[in-house]
């Protein structure tokens, strides 16, 4: 089952998860996978922007993270992601966005994926799906 952060973000209706999903993840699972937050990309050509994509390929999921940081400090200004792939990705990438924003580049490195899949309860069969 894929989705995308993309057109979560722009239907009109919003996607949700099936009633059998919800019994299945935890409610931040939920909220990051219908209200995912940094959706969205920068400008290719903007000297502070660096841009990340990496996939799964146990499962194919797919995420491009872009990171504006200042110069000067190292902080992370600004994030934005693009996942392509199922709800505990875009969950995933989501969280992290959050995490990592406001953070000095060095500080946000350090973060684990396992973090990110312990803080939403994912299951240890979706632990790939953190380690965007």
């Amino acid at each position: 089952m894929f989705f995308t952060a993309v057109s979560a973000r722009s239907s009109s209706r919003g996607l949700r998860f099936p009633i059998a999903f919800s019994r299945l993840y935890h409610a931040k699972v939920i909220d990051h996978y219908e209200r995912p937050r940094n959706v969205g990309s920068f400008s290719k050509t903007d000297p502070n922007v660096g841009t990340g994509l990496v996939g799964a390929p146990a499962c194919g999921d797919v995420m491009k993270l872009q990171i504006m940081v200042d110069d000067a400090t190292g902080e992370i200004k600004d994030v934005k992601f693009k996942t392509f792939g199922c709800g505990s990705a875009i969950a995933s990438s989501s969280l992290a966005t959050e995490k990592i924003k406001g953070l000095k580049i060095w500080d946000a490195a350090k973060i684990k994926n396992t973090e990110i899949a312990k803080e939403l309860a994912l299951p240890p069969v979706k632990l790939h799906c953190s380690s965007k």
